[in-house]
C-alpha cells in the first residue's frame, strides 16, 4: 500500500531510529496492517537491536517453511541473490525477513557487511526491494541510514509515498531544514512530513512554538524521550513495553510517549488518504 521513509539531514543523533522503531510497533500492535520494516544502517544494529537480544539476532534459525535462514545468506544479501536468479513470488521479501509479530510485523535486517563497498552495492537493490515488498505489505517503514551515499538515498526516495524528516530540537537544525524549504524543491513536495525525535515537552522549541516559528499548516509530530522505552530499544524488549502499555492510563507516566505514538500513525494513514485523494 505504502513506503514510508524516515530520513535526517544531521549526522548527529535525532533519534531517527527510535522514532522510525515506535511508530511501526505502535502501528502493528493497534492497526491490521502487515507491516515490514526496513534497515538500511551500515555496520549499526540498533534497530535490530529493539527488537531481539544481541546473541539471538546473530544466531542462524529457520523460521518455517519457506523462510530463509537467517545467518550469512539471509536478510538483505540472500533477497539479491534470489532476486538475481529471476526466483520471485509475492512473497519473497517476507521469506527472507524475520518476524517480530506472526503477519503483523517483519523486520528485513541490515546489509551483513563489514566492507563499504560491498555495503553501497546492496544499497543499488533497495528501491526494487521496496517495491516488491509494498505489493506484499500494508505498509513498508524504511530506516535510512546517514551512511548511504547521496544518489542511492535518493533512489529510495524517491519510490517512497511518506517521507519523514527526523529533525532536533535545536535551533539550527530547525534554521537549517527551513532553509532547505525554501532552496530546494525536494522539501516542497506535499508527501513530506516533519517530526521532532527525542522530544521534550519542557523545552521553549515544543511543537506547538515550533509549528508556530516554521510556519508550517499542520502540527509538526514528535516521538518524546522515554526513559522506559529507550531502555526497552537496548534490551531488544520494544514489543513487551508496547504490549504493557495498550490500554494505558492518561496519569501513566508513558502516557505522553504512547499518545503521540499514537499521533504519528494517525498523522500517516491520514497523509495517505489525503495524497490518493489527489490523484
Amino acid at each position: 500500500m505504502a513506503i514510508i521513509t524516515f530520513k535526517s539531514n544531521e549526522f548527529k543523533e535525532t533519534g531517527q531510529t527510535l522514532s522510525l522503531v515506535a511508530t511501526a510497533t505502535q502501528m502493528a500492535i493497534e492497526h491490521s496492517y502487515k507491516i515490514l520494516v526496513v534497515s538500511t544502517n551500515f555496520k549499526d544494529q540498533t534497530l535490530e537491536n529493539c527488537f531481539w537480544e544481541l546473541d539471538r539476532l546473530n544466531k542462524p534459525i529457520i523460521s518455517g517453511p519457506g523462510r530463509a535462514a537467517v545467518g550469512v545468506d539471509s536478510g538483505i544479501e540472500g533477497l539479491i541473490k534470489v532476486l538475481a536468479s529471476n526466483k520471485t513470488s509475492v512473497e519473497i521479501v517476507k521469506n527472507y525477513s524475520k518476524t517480530v509479530l506472526r503477519d503483523r510485523l517483519d523486520v528485513l535486517l541490515s546489509p551483513n557487511t563489514e566492507k563499504y563497498e560491498d555495503y553501497i552495492q546492496t544499497c543499488d537493490n533497495y528501491p526494487e526491494i521496496l517495491k516488491m515488498a509494498d505489493r506484499y505489505y500494508d505498509l513498508v517503514f524504511v530506516d535510512l541510514s546517514s551512511r548511504m551515499r547521496e544518489q542511492e538515498a535518493q533512489n529510495i526516495l524517491n519510490v517512497s509515498d511518506v517521507i519523514i524528516v527526523n529533525m532536533t530540537q535545536r535551533l539550527k537544525n530547525i534554521n537549517d531544514f527551513m532553509e532547505l524549504k525554501e532552496t530546494d524543491e525536494f522539501y516542497k513536495r506535499r508527501n513530506i512530513m516533519l517530526l521532532l525525535g527525542r522530544y521534550d515537552a519542557h523545552s521553549k522549541y515544543n511543537i506547538k512554538n515550533v509549528t508556530r516559528y516554521m510556519r508550517e499548516k499542520k502540527q509538526i509530530l514528535a516521538i518524546p524521550y522515554n526513559t522506559l522505552y529507550f531502555e526497552a530499544c537496548s534490551e531488544g524488549k520494544v514489543i513487551d513495553y508496547f504490549l504493557k502499555l495498550k490500554n494505558i492510563d492518561e496519569n501513566d507516566r508513558n502516557y505522553l510517549f504512547i499518545s503521540e505514538a499514537n499521533r504519528v500513525d494517525d498523522a500517516i494513514i491520514y497523509k495517505l488518504q489525503e495524497l490518493q485523494m489527489k490523484i
